[in-house]
């Protein structure tokens, strides 16, 4: 197989991944969208096999660890995909951000200890001869990765909320100088970093990744459960940040364009739910979004009165009505109650009333999660 023909398979893997986001971008196209991402990842894994099996001359040794990770990952995968409901779906994410973080370091720390297995540098060469510009993205990828692995298992332990563990609950946790703590952690592993690049400094490296996982605890931590819609897109926007820094290291287009549009469709939605929320999106990527006053649940501090009436009350007023909107919210999902409100949208529509969907950007427990349900 020659360089030009896996570029090329890349190449195609990275459109495929394009029309997923594309077709991601809306409930009704999104089982294409779907579609589209299983065939690039599957173009790339073979692909990626494949120039395995050629690097190593014909044998198939080294595919041997590379199956038994596919089979492994595969069976977890398709087994947390069916016993998992939609209402965890959620944790599930975080969860798969972790993963894509931790093995964002892994590759990095693979990648300063053999250069010359990755193509960084000729054969026969060690660590001291990885040029600046590789340890600097291999220094990016790997610390941005670390803070998207513990940022993400904080998050997912808020979202379930069922672990006694303090981190883990979702009130925010704050304490005095947390701000002040996170510049002088951030400045450190940035300064870390740079002598990394410099010198090619195996501890400084080291250091700078054990920082990099306090940060992204402690970044995460102040941010309340309620508010993880935007924590868990912005830790999707951290890990595609992450593949592209160890795509750039690696000389993988594919990582590059995947990366890059993670990182890019991750950011631009933190925003508009930040904005949707009348909230800063510098707080989120700062970590002290959960700990300023009023919340996105207290957000409307005028108490008015309210209005109860029975099950026959509400079927006159829908019956009767020209326009319905229905709002729903976290508790459809927890009730499960989609099927249900689908088939009054029905009986409603049969009757001649016009029905329509206000859903606010930041409904349920994650971007887009009520759209999903209905």
């Amino acid at each position: 197989m020659s360089m030009n023909l896996v570029t090329l398979l890349y190449l195609v893997a990275s459109v495929c991944f394009i029309q997923a986001l594309k077709g991601l971008s809306h409930p009704t196209t999104s089982i294409r969208g779907n579609l589209f991402g299983m065939i690039g990842m599957a173009i790339a894994v073979l692909t990626t096999g494949a120039l395995i099996v050629q690097i190593s001359g014909g044998k198939v040794f080294g595919m041997v660890y590379v199956l038994g990770a596919l089979v492994v990952g595969g069976a977890a995968g398709t087994l947390m995909a069916k016993r998992v409901e939609m209402t965890k779906m959620p944790e599930l994410v975080a969860f798969m951000h972790s993963m894509i973080g931790l093995a964002a370091v892994f590759i990095a720390v693979a990648a300063m200890a053999e250069p010359d297995a990755f193509g960084i540098v000729a054969s026969g060469l060690g660590t001291a001869a990885i040029p600046a510009g590789n340890r600097l993205e291999l220094f990016l990828g790997a610390a941005i990765g670390a803070i998207t692995f513990s940022g993400s298992v904080i998050a997912f332990g808020k979202l379930s909320g069922k672990y006694k563990f303090r981190l883990f609950q979702g009130a925010p946790v704050t304490f005095a100088g947390q701000h002040m703590l996170n510049l002088v952690l951030g400045i450190a592993t940035l300064a870390l970093g740079l002598v990394f690049m410099f010198t090619g400094n195996w501890p400084a490296f080291f250091a700078m990744l054990a920082l990099s996982f306090v940060l992204g605890v402690l970044i995460i931590i102040p941010i309340g459960g309620a508010d993880m819609p935007v924590v868990v897109s912005m830790l999707n926007s951290y890990s595609g940040w992450a593949a592209a820094g160890i795509g750039f290291s690696l000389n993988n287009a594919m990582l590059i364009v995947a990366g890059s549009l993670v990182g890019s469709s991750g950011a631009i939605l933190s925003y508009i739910m930040c904005k949707a929320m009348n909230r800063s999106f510098f707080n989120v990527i700062l970590g002290g979004f959960g700990g300023e006053a009023g919340t996105a649940v207290a957000g409307a501090k005028e108490q008015r009165p309210v209005k109860s009436g029975s099950a026959d009350d509400a079927a006159f007023i829908l019956g009767n009505a020209e326009t319905v909107i229905i709002v729903p919210g976290y508790g459809l999902a927890v009730a499960r109650a989609q099927h249900a409100v689908k088939e009054l949208a029905q009986k409603l529509i049969d009757r001649g009333v016009t029905v329509k969907y206000a859903i606010h950007p930041v409904a349920g427990r994650m971007p887009g999660h009520m759209n999903v349900l209905l």
